[in-house]
């Protein structure tokens, strides 16, 4: 058991949303968000300022949630790190990932070769039913998926995965064209039904869940392919993940806001989970860029990263020690992880 809540723990780190109330877009308002909000000490705030990682986790309002928020001052262009975050060749190097590949605009059938399950969840698949099924999937998917697939031919797993990339490409394509309405199609492989795009909406309404001096953003966010603001650029990609648990595939939308004014984060970046085929039913990741001083011409840069996520089975004595657990090494490795990037990024000055 407490192989599995070490695994569980990692995974929620690469893998949780990152959303947090009213984080600030310029230096002395985080400097107010650190001290009131997070309640820091001018010690450690300037501890931060001088280059050491803090991360925290914060009060979830259900069992489901874990939010763990970051903050580190890198001596570097904030350019730097948009050119960091997007660089998938480095991505296919990190210890967990089985596959990551960017989505063609508009996108195209090939892009999603190598995307499917694996044998095991296969396997299991051809007895699956709503309510009891070993992959995250909408009630319609799973009887229509039973019926379309021939479960006694020797390739069953080209044929399974190649219904799944149809089924992928047609669900991106129609978010494209619909935005969240699509994400209204419930997860029907547990008892409780999960409405995607309620979720999102319940996680978008943690205290504001975006800056309030960034209303388009957060607008769009929610009426995504509507009310896109020019400063805005989005693009999809897909992965396969492994942390010792089941190979996890997602879809992810990834929004980048390119700040105009001062009192703007210089960027914001956003992921956005559209699919999960295992663990977490939704997901966003927000990730700031924040100047280090009110001067856009200062050098060096704030990075802000808040991380949570939603997902059953972290009620009752199991699921409490799971997130007891979790919370705790999920908060340690995002300090190693913001150290790392930021040795990674002045190294590169």
């Amino acid at each position: 058991m407490l192989k599995r809540i070490y695994q569980i723990a990692g995974f929620i780190l690469l893998l949780m949303i990152e959303v947090h109330p009213s984080i600030p877009q310029t230096s002395s308002a985080l400097q107010t968000y650190l001290s009131q909000k997070l309640r820091l000490s001018q010690s450690q705030i300037a501890a931060i300022r001088n280059g050491q990682p803090y991360a925290t986790n914060l009060e979830p309002r259900t069992p489901a949630e874990i939010f763990v928020v970051g903050v580190i001052y890198i001596n570097a262009a904030p350019e730097s790190y948009v050119r960091f975050a997007s660089d998938f060749s480095r991505l296919r190097q990190i210890p967990g990932y089985s596959a990551i590949e960017k989505f063609s605009d508009p996108p195209q059938l090939s892009d999603l070769r190598g995307f499917g399950f694996g044998s095991e969840d296969i396997r299991g698949l051809k007895d699956c039913k709503p309510g009891k099924c070993v992959v995250q999937l909408p009630a319609n998917t799973i009887e229509d998926l039973r019926k379309s697939v021939n479960w006694s031919a020797p390739n069953i797993d080209d044929e399974v995965n190649q219904y799944v990339q149809k089924l992928a490409l047609s669900r991106l394509t129609e978010y494209q064209k619909m935005g969240n309405r699509i994400l209204g199609a419930v997860y029907n492989d547990k008892r409780e039904q999960v409405n995607v795009a309620d979720q999102f909406k319940y996680m978008l309404s943690y205290a504001k869940a975006l800056p309030q001096q960034l209303p388009d953003f957060y607008n769009y966010l929610l009426s995504y392919p509507e009310g896109k603001p020019a400063n805005v650029d989005s693009y999809f990609y897909w992965d396969n993940v492994k942390f010792g648990l089941k190979p996890t595939l997602r879809i992810v939308q990834v929004l980048t806001m390119h700040g105009e004014t001062p009192q703007q984060p210089a960027y914001l970046i956003a992921e956005k989970q559209l699919y999960s085929s295992h663990y977490f039913e939704t997901a966003l990741d927000l990730t700031f860029c924040i100047r280090g001083g009110d001067n856009p011409s200062d050098v060096g840069f704030y990075l802000v990263k808040a991380m949570g996520s939603e997902q059953a089975g972290l009620t009752g004595l199991e699921g409490s020690m799971v997130r007891h657990v979790a919370v705790s090494h999920s908060v340690s490795d995002l300090q190693k992880s913001l150290a790392s990037i930021k040795s990674f990024l002045e190294q590169k000055q």
